[in-house]
């Protein structure tokens, strides 16, 4: 069998280079001219792999990994989430200041992203934050057996949207970005859960992935970031790697095509 270890050359990814503001938000850029959506997945993980801390993901942040989770949701059109997450992180809507306000509109976009929740059950509080601490209603992606009861309970603040696939109880991840992409909402980012992210590898709708590896060990039976049956194997190639002086990571890895 061949060697493929001979000749393999390493790199020193240190360097004194400091990036200011408008040079990290051009390395998060979405692609131009798009025709349909483009998913950029973003999340943390521990060393040791842990994508949570007792359960939710901000126990591993940093001012680094909130700085780029700002960054990354300026740039896109709409923001993917399961319903999962939207309760154990206690999800609102996308706060915008005057100044990002301003570079939306000259990049062509919407003042304020939506939230846009897949979700099989459509099971969420009509009193949550999703829906009282937002400036747009957000887009709740459900399958076609909860499509009636979510309208009746959910559509006067949410638009309650049918994205059933081949089964009538699954909101189906293709049909989903299918109705997102007809909205004009191509730039996709995606905040988890992890079964979200799992679907979308395993049916290789992810473009890119966005992932803050912090400096510490979790232990314990803390979940990946990613969970389903699902296996594949997708060639990913770096984008960038980026750090900070707390010594967290910040990865941007592509499809390769």
């Amino acid at each position: 069998m061949p060697d493929d270890t001979a000749g393999v050359r390493f790199t020193v990814l240190d360097s004194a280079e400091s990036l200011d503001e408008s040079r990290v938000s051009e390395l998060y850029a979405y692609p131009d001219d798009l025709r349909s959506c483009w998913v950029r997945a973003n999340m943390i993980a521990s060393l040791d792999g842990a994508a949570t801390v007792d359960g939710r993901s901000g126990g591993l942040g940093g001012p680094g990994d909130r700085a780029l989770f700002g960054l990354m949701r300026q740039r896109a059109d709409v923001i993917l989430v399961g319903a999962g997450t939207v309760r154990t992180e206690n999800y609102s809507g996308v706060q915008v200041t005057i100044a990002q306000r301003r570079a939306r509109q000259q990049r062509g976009q919407a003042e304020v992203p939506p939230i846009a929740v897949l979700t099989n059950s459509a099971m969420l509080d009509h009193d949550a934050k999703l829906f009282t601490r937002t400036e747009v209603r957000p887009l709740i992606l459900t399958c076609s057996d909860s499509f009636a009861e979510a309208t009746a309970r959910l559509g006067s603040v949410a638009e309650v949207i049918d994205c059933s696939g081949a089964r009538p109880d699954r909101a189906d991840t293709e049909v989903a970005l299918k109705v997102l992409a007809d909205r004009g909402l191509l730039r996709v980012l995606v905040e988890g859960g992890p079964t979200i992210l799992g679907l979308l590898i395993e049916r290789d709708l992810l473009d890119e992935l966005c992932l803050t590896i912090a400096p510490m060990l979790v232990g314990g039976t803390a979940k990946r970031i990613t969970a389903g049956a699902g296996q594949v194997h997708t060639g990913m190639r770096r984008g960038h790697l980026l750090t900070d002086d707390d010594g967290y990571l910040y990865a941007r890895y592509v499809r390769e095509r």
